[in-house]
């Protein structure tokens, strides 16, 4: 069984992570063929504005598979060289895929993400968090180091001093906690979770899909390129958002005091 499905809800995508019985760890062979393919087919649709991920049962990701780093199988298997290559083959293309995604995603945490799990949860644009929802970043715990870029991406989320206190610790932190230091952007009842995360993707589908595509890429970009380097590329990008109809539909519907109806073109 694939470890995510993919549901459309009108311009909305769900991505939910379904492996329950384990927490939704992630790691096995075929789980980031599974994760491109599902983000592939997103790309894919121009009807599809805006994605949401989350997990099925009581966790969001749990993480690595910690019985299949036991039996050394999977990505976690054979040589040096074989375990290099089985990250970069398979748990580097679940949060590559995940982060490259041009429509927003919103990281709907409906329990633990450990580990390589919040790695997953930081790959998204926006987070918000079950009440029940924990975060920790415990690879120290294992022997081991984040193998998934979240060396990279947390300390751009949370600052170097408190993403060194998580990773340095192996710490685990309530949704609160996470809410305070800026890693989710709020925290919900559990129960009301999924809706609260609809609602916020239906406000982000609303806008016009080639700009907000495009409004992602420059945040993107604007946290490794150089300021005259970002830009640049606005001014690029902002050629092209002049020239399409959404632009025009906009401007007359603020004129005209009505809510815009952007098609996309």
């Amino acid at each position: 069984m694939s470890v995510i499905k993919l549901d459309k809800q009108g311009p909305i995508a769900v991505l939910t992570l379904t492996r329950p019985e384990m927490m939704n760890a992630l790691g096995q062979e075929g789980d980031g063929a599974a994760v491109v393919a599902a983000c592939a087919e997103i790309e894919a649709d121009p009807t599809i504005r805006c994605t949401i991920l989350t997990g099925e049962g009581r966790a969001f990701s749990a993480g690595g598979d910690v019985k299949a780093m036991k039996a050394r199988t999977g990505a976690f298997g054979g040589s040096p060289h074989d375990i290099r290559e089985g990250y970069r083959r398979n748990i580097h293309q679940v949060v590559k895929a995940l982060y490259h995604l041009e429509t927003p995603l919103i990281a709907a945490v409906n329990g633990a993400a450990i580990g390589l799990g919040c790695d997953v949860a930081c790959m998204a644009d926006v987070r918000l968090a079950s009440d029940r929802a924990k975060f920790g970043v415990t690879f120290l715990k294992l022997g081991l180091i984040p193998g998934d870029g979240g060396a990279w991406l947390l300390p751009r989320i949370i600052g170097n001093s408190r993403a060194a206190e998580l990773l340095f610790t192996g710490d685990v932190i309530d949704a609160a906690t996470a809410e305070s230091w800026g890693l989710v952007s709020r925290v919900v009842p559990g129960e009301s979770l999924m809706a609260e995360a609809l609602a916020l993707a239906e406000r982000m589908a609303g806008q016009p899909p080639q700009a907000l595509r495009l409004a992602k890429t420059l945040m993107r970009h604007g946290s490794t390129s150089s300021y005259e380097t970002l830009m640049e590329m606005s001014a690029a990008a902002q050629a092209l958002m002049h020239q399409t109809e959404d632009h025009m539909e906009g401007v007359d519907a603020i004129l005209e005091k009505r809510t815009p109806d952007f098609k996309g073109c």
